[in-house]
């Protein structure tokens, strides 16, 4: 009688524990190659080339955090408090939000795809269906923090509302140089290729489609990406923490679409561009 006391005691916490729901937290480092970025000018010193430089570095290397379950994941920044050095810098913080944007919320059940965006202090919430990634899996391993991930690549159609993988347009003449630099033409000043191949080592332990930023759908959770300049790294890892976070949709911001959001922001750029030029004297609203 106890022997069977004994297994069903054993079979009832086994079937509790499966039942259990699977949580996770990652952190992620984020890192740009600033290496192309060059500002050529004479009214810059030294000095203020120097501040630059380490402003960018400091827009360019992010920390986010992905709270994610078995069907549903939330990636968001972890914003660090500076004392603001105000001026010029206030555009490097607008960059940096109009770049990277805010949470994004996954539902790989639903296909659903939300994102927190900005252009110029104007909220959008971009709702979408979840990007389709054609990948192929490898055979290639490498082992980050605890896990052996294996290789796995795609390749995607480039993302025009993506800076931190812009690349300025190289002048191939100095008529194609004067063109440029009369365009009011945003996409005039920007080299976009038609697509990007993108690297992903993923932790088949890690039984989940989630990753970082956008990108899902591998058996495993991703734990290292790379597009154009950027590497986005999972430096921590925890496992049905503790603390469980509640993983919430965003709501803020006006609904559009990825590509009405494409068109706004390379609207709002050529104004922008108009008005450094001695055109447009402000931005329109809205």
């Amino acid at each position: 009688m106890k022997r069977i006391a004994a297994v069903l005691f054993f079979i009832a916490s086994t079937l509790a524990l499966h039942a259990q729901e699977f949580r996770g937290i990652a952190t992620y480092q984020s890192k740009t190659s600033t290496d192309d970025v060059k500002i050529d000018s004479p009214h810059i010193t030294p000095e203020m080339q120097k501040m630059i430089e380490e402003q960018m570095k400091k827009m360019f290397e992010k920390t986010f955090t992905l709270h994610f379950d078995k069907n549903t994941s939330l990636y968001e920044e972890e914003i660090k408090l500076e004392a603001g050095e105000g001026g010029m810098f206030d555009g490097f913080r607008m960059m940096s939000s109009t770049m990277y944007g805010g949470a994004i919320y996954k539902n790989t059940k639903e296909k659903i795809y939300l994102q927190e965006r900005e252009i110029f202090g104007k909220e959008f919430l971009i709702k979408d269906s979840l990007p389709v990634y054609n990948w192929e899996l490898g055979t290639e391993s490498k082992k980050i923090g605890e896990y052996i991930c294996f290789k796995a690549t795609a390749v995607i159609p480039f993302d025009a509302t993506d800076f931190k993988n812009l690349r300025r347009k190289e002048p191939k003449d100095d008529k194609e140089k004067e063109e440029q630099e009369n365009s009011t033409n945003f996409l005039d000043m920007i080299d976009i290729p038609n697509e990007v191949v993108v690297t992903a080592w993923y932790a088949p332990e890690i039984p989940v489609s989630h990753g970082p930023s956008e990108y899902w759908g591998l058996p495993g959770l991703i734990m290292e990406i790379s597009s154009g300049k950027t590497t986005v790294l999972c430096s921590k890892l925890v496992i049905n923490p503790k603390d469980k976070k509640e993983i919430k949709a965003p709501k803020k911001g006006k609904e559009v679409t990825k590509k009405e959001f494409e068109k706004l922001l390379i609207e709002k750029m050529e104004e922008f561009q108009q008005m450094g030029r001695g055109g447009n004297r402000e931005i329109r609203r809205f």
